[in-house]
């Protein structure tokens, strides 16, 4: 056996070691800096609560970052699970109704029923609603309770005032709980309005908990579509503030009942509010976790 190894070889030296090949030196910088490093991201960040420029760590996001991420997400699930407290429409003026749903995750579940009234707020409507207004306002939970209780008075009591000021008559206060966009069809149908408009809170996004939706239609009616409804949305302290929304509003009525139309018939460019877009104050996106 020794013999057989010596014949292949297991005492000839080992051949030598090639020499390693060449490695690149690592990147000058792996971290991306903040926008505060660069000056284009930095003023583009100011003007919007989106998220630019927030630099990376390698092929990954930044760990606050992704904690702001995760803290945001957390927000929007809570503003969908909050429900309307109760007591809550009396107490700020409005006749209170409610949909055909009976539970907040029924709501969720069966938006086809979130778009009727139960016979009790029907009744209600008919009997505690002024008829024939130019304007029938209604304030709605929707998808976030939380903007409906923290705007929603703030931004009826605002498109009331500027209504009246175009010369327009304003309905009875109306909030609906459990309300679905299409409740507005069967309310303003009921008290003979020209326009109806609901402002409801709208499906939250990451950062934005808290911002309404509003949705006009011109001679409101069952069976009315969403091509027949015009919306304004982001209504909140950080996107449209109420007051300007309102002015906007007023305006989408005031022409929906010129024009005898609404949706996509309506001819937006008649509306005289092409002048008066500046653009908005530096925005402040609110940081809910620390670096």
């Amino acid at each position: 056996m020794t013999a057989l190894r010596a014949q292949l070889g297991a005492a000839a030296p080992l051949s030598p070691v090639p020499p390693p090949p060449p490695i690149p030196a690592p990147p000058v910088r792996v971290y991306v800096p903040r926008p505060e490093a660069n000056p284009f991201a930095a003023e583009a960040a100011r003007h919007t609560t989106a998220l630019v420029g927030i630099g990376h760590v390698g092929t990954r996001y930044a760990t606050d970052v992704v904690l702001q991420f995760q803290a945001e997400l957390a927000v929007a699930h809570a503003a969908v699970g909050t429900e309307l407290a109760d007591g809550w429409a009396e107490a700020n003026g409005f006749v209170p109704v409610r949909s055909q749903v009976e539970s907040h995750r029924e709501f969720l579940l069966r938006p086809d029923k979130g778009r009727r009234l139960d016979e009790a707020s029907l009744a209600a409507v008919r009997s505690r609603c002024v008829r024939g207004p130019d304007v029938q306002l209604i304030v709605a939970d929707g998808l976030s309770a939380v903007a409906c209780m923290q705007t929603g008075k703030q931004l009826h009591d605002a498109v009331a005032r500027a209504c009246r000021a175009r010369g327009l008559t304003v309905g009875t206060p109306v909030a609906a709980r459990f309300a679905r966009v299409w409740l507005e069809d069967e309310i303003g149908q009921e008290v003979g309005a020209k326009v109806a408009m609901i402002l409801l809170g709208e499906r939250p996004g990451l950062g934005t908990g808290d911002g309404l939706s509003a949705y006009v239609v011109y001679e409101p009616r069952l069976g009315r579509t969403d091509g027949d409804r015009n919306m304004i949305s982001n209504i909140h302290a950080r996107g449209i503030v109420p007051e300007d929304a309102a002015a906007r509003l007023a305006a989408l009525a005031q022409a929906m009942i010129s024009q005898r139309t609404s949706g996509v018939a309506l001819d937006l460019a008649r509306l005289g509010l092409s002048g008066e877009r500046t653009p908005r104050a530096p925005q402040v996106r609110q940081k809910l976790v620390g670096r």
